[in-house]
């Protein structure tokens, strides 16, 4: 199973992220859509999963939720927008977290580009992609991919989308 993964797009596609979604399975969006122009456009690629974040209106919001746990692959997957990382993780979802942790936590919001392990909590592993749109303080957009084989990430790939401006 093929993911792409992105996060705080702001309103913001290209071909150029459109080009390394294309081959995916699925694509996660980790929150910061902007518009539902951007799901459509993500959707038109592949299935799309995601949550919203806080910039998105009613039209994202009624769409996706705050949080996501879901299984792909036979890997159990936590997904939220506002989450915080290892060690400091969002009072939203600490306690989920601590007493049930996912093997994959994906976060948004930060627009640092960001993949770890939580060595207290089973090696969970997160990922924040980052930014990939021209919105916030980031210099380079990032988006990441990676495949889902019998319940492990494998051939994780960061994508540099190129500066903001």
């Amino acid at each position: 199973m093929k993911i792409g993964l992105l996060s705080d797009t702001h309103d913001y596609m290209d071909e150029q992220i459109l080009r390394h979604l294309a081959d995916r399975d699925e694509i996660w969006h980790a929150g910061d859509f902007g518009t539902a122009r951007v799901a459509e456009q993500l959707s038109a690629v592949a299935p799309l999963r995601g949550v919203y974040g806080n910039i998105d209106g009613q039209d994202i919001r009624s769409l996706y939720p705050k949080v996501l746990r879901f299984d792909a692959n036979g890997l159990d997957v936590m997904m939220t927008h506002i989450g915080g990382y290892p060690g400091k993780y969002h009072p939203d979802v600490r306690k989920e977290i601590q007493a049930n942790p996912p093997q994959l936590y994906i976060t948004g919001h930060s627009h640092i580009l960001k993949i770890m392990t939580d060595k207290s909590l089973h090696n969970l592993l997160h990922i924040n992609p980052g930014a990939a749109g021209r919105h916030g303080f980031h210099k380079v957009r990032t988006m990441v991919r990676f495949a889902i084989e019998a319940g492990k990430v494998r051939d994780l790939q960061v994508i540099e989308l190129g500066k903001k401006a």
